[in-house]
């Protein structure tokens, strides 16, 4: 534990010293999401999970021009499953991230082998995609109505993307480093170089640990830092998990809002999870609606027994 702290705090020390932009989507649940950010967590866990999110971001918010035609709202769905002859992990998902007339979509594969270090596991992964961008011009306002970049209609590009990341699992410790967007990718919506959108290298870091007070109570603090190498951001927090059924937590992210995060895990094997996180803005609300809402639900099939000794559990001794 007192390794997994001082690696925790050399993680947060070094992202400090960096700034971000922010251009990916936002998650409030990022500590069910790690697949989006890093693809060295594919398989990790040695469990095969279906994931889905919806985010609606600032609820409510109208510009001063009018409407703003759907909003800010964000779905990913992930599959994340172990490969295990293989000592290795596949993962796949899918992305529609829309900001007002602005939408990207991506579709992205991973693959992660897994290295076993003591009782932990150091996976290094790979992710290949595609990244796709789409402008509706007739949401825009223009101020001159003869500004020669001024067009009619949809235009969408779609480039190529590839990620890299490293993960490291242990029984009550976890820290990763992702690094997104490492092609130089450009979107040149008609040919006009002024409309030129390039992708920024993002790197993110993620890690937390688990401290069981009680048997049945597990507290874990984690925390996810993104940049662009230029600027920074960064959410930090602590969940509370209650019999593994049961969860809440808070989280507080950098110059922006307070979250609050409930969740429920169905059924005797815990299988499916349902999570909800309500964002409180608190810095610039003139400027935004006050309130984001984020829905989380995951499925985790059944571990095939096959070939493998079945895992006993007792009230003396936890896995």
């Amino acid at each position: 534990m007192k390794k997994a702290l001082v690696v925790l705090v050399f993680l947060c020390t070094v992202c400090s010293t960096i700034t971000y932009a922010q251009q990916s989507a936002q998650f409030s649940q990022y500590m069910f999401n790690t697949l989006f950010y890093n693809p060295a967590y594919a398989g990790v866990e040695g469990i095969t999970t279906i994931t889905a999110f919806h985010r609606t971001q600032w609820a409510g918010y109208q510009p001063t021009t009018g409407d703003l035609s759907g909003g800010i709202n964000t779905q990913v769905i992930s599959l994340n499953t172990p490969i295990l002859k293989l000592r290795s992990g596949f993962g796949l998902h899918v992305v529609n991230d829309r900001i007002g007339p602005l939408t990207n979509q991506e579709a992205q594969a991973s693959f992660a082998y897994h290295l076993g270090v003591g009782a932990a596991k150091l996976s290094l992964g790979i992710r290949v995609g595609a990244f796709s961008q789409t402008i509706d011009f007739d949401q825009y306002r223009w101020v001159d109505p003869n500004d020669p970049l001024r067009r009619a209609g949809r235009d969408s590009q779609m480039r190529p993307d590839f990620s890299a990341g490293v993960f490291y699992r242990a029984r009550q410790f976890y820290a990763g480093v992702g690094f997104k967007h490492l092609v130089d990718t450009q979107f040149n919506f008609g040919g006009i170089d002024t409309l030129n959108n390039p992708l920024q290298n993002h790197m993110t870091v993620t890690g937390g640990f688990d401290y069981e007070p009680t048997y049945k109570l597990r507290l874990t603090p984690s925390f996810l830092v993104q940049s662009d190498l230029n600027t920074y951001s960064f959410d930090i927090g602590v969940m509370a998990t209650y019999n593994d059924t049961m969860w809440g937590g808070l989280s507080y992210r950098q110059q922006e809002s307070l979250i609050g995060m409930i969740g429920y895990s169905f059924f005797r094997e815990k299988s499916l999870k349902l999570g909800y996180a309500f964002d409180y803005t608190i810095i610039a609300q003139e400027a935004k609606a006050t309130s984001s809402h984020e829905i989380m639900v995951s499925y985790s099939l059944p571990v095939s027994s096959a070939g493998e000794k079945k895992i006993i559990r007792t009230p003396r001794f936890r896995q």
